[in-house]
């Protein structure tokens, strides 16, 4: 593989992510030095339009390294590495260009800080991290074995095999401790609900923390927290749309559909009609994020029926449940439901809570997370909490 292709590639991509305001100017010293292609295994899958396609450096090196260099996401691996039941979810990956530029911005670095990375994965972003910072500066925790032990000779082929990957989990205080962080940041999404927080205090006071945040409804978006001067707290408002995978100690195994309805379709439900399509909800990741950050304990399945999705709501609690039925040309939908709560009610009100608020972007959010493990999102100011509808 010449080296000037890949310098060339390097080179076109900071161009790409400069030129689409993404890129700090900060950083483009590093996406220019740092090979991305030596972050790929010889066989990875790169997202195009939602599908994950298969590159292949012995079948096609050209394709292989043309995909090292998109502004595309990269699947390194498959089922936390156990792909006996043919690769069924990815669980470790090398992040689109775009967002690792955008969050190393929104970490707003200096020369001399201290880093903490919770995700090293291939091991990319520690590696720009490194390259900025120095290899000594930067201290990266990985949950994966078989992944960190990839990842330290992927830092060694770069030069930048001096950065320190320990194995753990990133939400474990004890992991690495040893001094706090100047910066922290996670390259793994936590629930809204469970933003670890010994994060807090694995950052110094008035230092930041940029993490991607999730909720179980849908709809992700990066957060960047300063640490309070008095260390107990830190908070801040989300930056923008984000989509990470979920760190593995927080991913939700639903319950079967059963364990909600025991009995005959549609059980006790109580039928009733909406105006709301569930598409529209479905449609905006904005959306989703802010009725999910309202509801953070309610989530959503998608069954499609012909020309008709049947949407079905559940509580994690597993006490109630809701369906309603999208029929494309319609104006009003069918909806049932069950349970000592209305869950499409509480959805429909939270949605309407977001319309009338403007429809309010991710900057607009903000979250406040404590020592003591309150976690608050609100809109506008940290005086006026996001609250849940009542139920």
């Amino acid at each position: 593989m010449s080296g000037d292709v890949a310098a060339g590639a390097q080179v076109a991509l900071a161009d790409r992510l400069a030129g689409a305001g993404v890129l700090d100017a900060g950083w483009r010293g590093a996406f220019e030095a740092v090979p991305r292609h030596l972050f790929l295994p010889p066989v990875y899958w790169e997202f195009v339009d939602g599908v994950a396609v298969r590159r292949d450096q012995n079948a096609d090196p050209e394709g292989w390294l043309a995909g090292a260099y998109r502004d595309t996401a990269a699947i390194t691996q498959w089922d936390d590495g156990d792909e006996a039941g043919g690769r069924q979810d990815f669980t470790s990956s090398l992040s689109m260009p775009t967002m690792v530029a955008r969050m190393l911005g929104d970490l707003c670095v200096e020369d001399g800080h201290r880093v903490r990375e919770v995700g090293t994965g291939p091991g990319f972003n520690a590696a720009l991290l490194a390259h900025r910072l120095g290899a000594d500066k930067v201290v990266s925790v990985e949950i994966d074995e078989a992944v960190a032990g990839l990842a330290r000779k992927n830092l060694a082929a770069a030069g930048l095999g001096g950065v320190r990957v320990l194995v753990g989990d990133g939400a474990d205080a004890a992991v690495g401790a040893g001094g706090r962080a100047d910066r922290l940041i996670a390259t793994c999404s936590s629930l809204v609900t469970d933003l670890p927080v010994a994060w807090i205090g694995q950052t110094v006071p008035g230092g930041v923390i940029v993490a991607p945040i999730a909720t179980l409804f849908g709809g992700g978006a990066t957060a960047r927290l300063q640490v309070a001067d008095d260390g107990r707290s830190a908070a801040g408002r989300f930056t923008g749309a984000s989509d990470f995978m979920r760190m593995r100690q927080q991913r939700y195994q639903a319950p079967p559909v059963d364990a909600y309805l025991p009995g005959d379709w549609p059980g006790d439900a109580r039928a009733s009609v909406t105006g709301l399509d569930p598409e529209s909800i479905g449609g905006s990741w904005l959306a989703q994020f802010a009725i999910g950050a309202a509801l953070p304990d309610v989530y959503y399945r998608r069954a499609p029926y012909g020309d008709m999705v049947t949407w079905w709501f559940f509580d994690t609690a597993v006490t109630s449940w809701a369906t309603v039925d999208s029929v494309p040309d319609r104006s009003e939908f069918e909806v049932r439901q069950s349970g000592p709560r209305r869950l499409w009610d509480e959805i429909h009100t939270a949605w309407t809570a977001w319309e009338k608020a403007g429809q309010p972007g991710y900057e607009r959010f903000g979250l406040t997370v404590t020592t003591t493990g309150t976690r608050t999102v609100w809109l506008d100011d940290p005086g006026r909490p996001w609250h849940p509808p009542a139920h």
